[in-house]
């Protein structure tokens, strides 16, 4: 495979994660390509699209993507394209769930291996199968950046394991390859040099973010490399800037309080020349009707106060 080129990512990343989580049946539909028709208004200049596959429980070593609720190949390719006619460059985000609805974080096993127990050896193998797939069809469709894990904690101290994935993924992709750390993970890494691109979710309480970027920087200015907060967001609720990637925690609707979080967000990284940019949490494939927006207390913007927020600030990175 060719060196992946940096310069795809441009100055201005700026992207809308949509489409999670991508059960099967729900992306090819009318309501997606309306879902998408509204993103085009937001101004992005990417898109990461977002699905997820399932493990059972926490300690499963099968991950059997090929199965429902997955999508399947000619939805994901049909996702990819519909993006490219828009104009929009493609990351493209698989995902691994839990089934029984416990976080992926916490997937893990035996340090050491135990007779007869899970292994991380056979985790990782049907993992990388997954993730390398899915790759081979970023590689086919021309897909500019590939996320091979998100938020995977409890994994990321297996350090020889993901560079073995890494080496799996360059032989069939020949894009940026990218890692998604969860947040106050970015200085934990310890492999950050086998990725092209350094990414995190940036989900800081309201107030944090200052010393939270103060913490992250030296990691990118040691690595060289660009840096994205590949999620980032606020539910649409009074208590959540707070807590801002808790989607259950509960509180009134409150568009505003998601607008002021935003806004903060945008002040606070572009005082940080090595912030790449965001792409935000997130655009469902099905949108809501704009008259139910006010009560609506999910991550997406639209037809919120925040969408004002992000369109503002997105054309204002075009323009610098």
């Amino acid at each position: 495979m060719t060196q992946p080129d940096l310069s795809v990512l441009d100055d201005h990343f700026s992207a809308m994660t949509w489409g999670w989580v991508g059960d099967r049946g729900t992306w090819t539909t009318d309501a997606a390509r309306a879902s998408l028709d509204a993103l085009e208004q937001l101004g992005c200049s990417w898109i990461v699209l977002a699905y997820a596959t399932l493990q059972a429980t926490p300690q499963s070593t099968r991950i059997d993507y090929a199965a429902a609720p997955t999508l399947t190949d000619d939805e994901v390719r049909w996702g990819i394209r519909e993006s490219r006619r828009r104009g929009w460059k493609i990351c493209l985000k698989p995902v691994v769930n839990v089934a029984n609805g416990t976080w992926r974080g916490f997937i893990g096993f035996f340090d050491q291996d135990v007779p007869g127990e899970p292994t991380w050896a056979e985790w990782f193998a049907s993992y990388t199968d997954y993730i390398v797939h899915h790759a081979r069809i970023a590689e086919e469709e021309g897909v500019e950046l590939f996320v091979i894990g998100c938020e995977m904690v409890m994994t990321d101290g297996r350090e020889a394991e993901w560079r073995a994935l890494i080496e799996r993924v360059r032989e069939v992709y020949s894009g940026l390859v990218t890692y998604n750390c969860d947040k106050y993970q970015e200085d934990r890494l310890t492999w950050w040099d086998a990725v092209d691109v350094i990414s995190a979710s940036g989900y800081y309480p309201t107030g944090e973010w200052p010393r939270q970027l103060d913490r992250i920087e030296p990691v990118v200015r040691r690595h060289g490399k660009p840096f994205l907060f590949i999620e980032a967001g606020c539910p649409s609720r009074d208590t959540s800037p707070q807590r801002p990637n808790d989607w259950t925690l509960e509180g009134a609707p409150s568009g505003q309080a998601q607008a002021d979080y935003l806004d903060e967000m945008f002040t606070a990284c572009a005082a940080r020349d090595w912030v790449g940019g965001f792409a935000l949490w997130d655009w469902p494939a099905a949108l809501y009707n704009p008259a139910d927006a006010a009560a609506n207390t999910d991550y997406c913007m639209y037809a919120k106060p925040g969408e004002a927020i992000v369109r503002d600030y997105y054309a204002s990175r075009r323009s610098g």
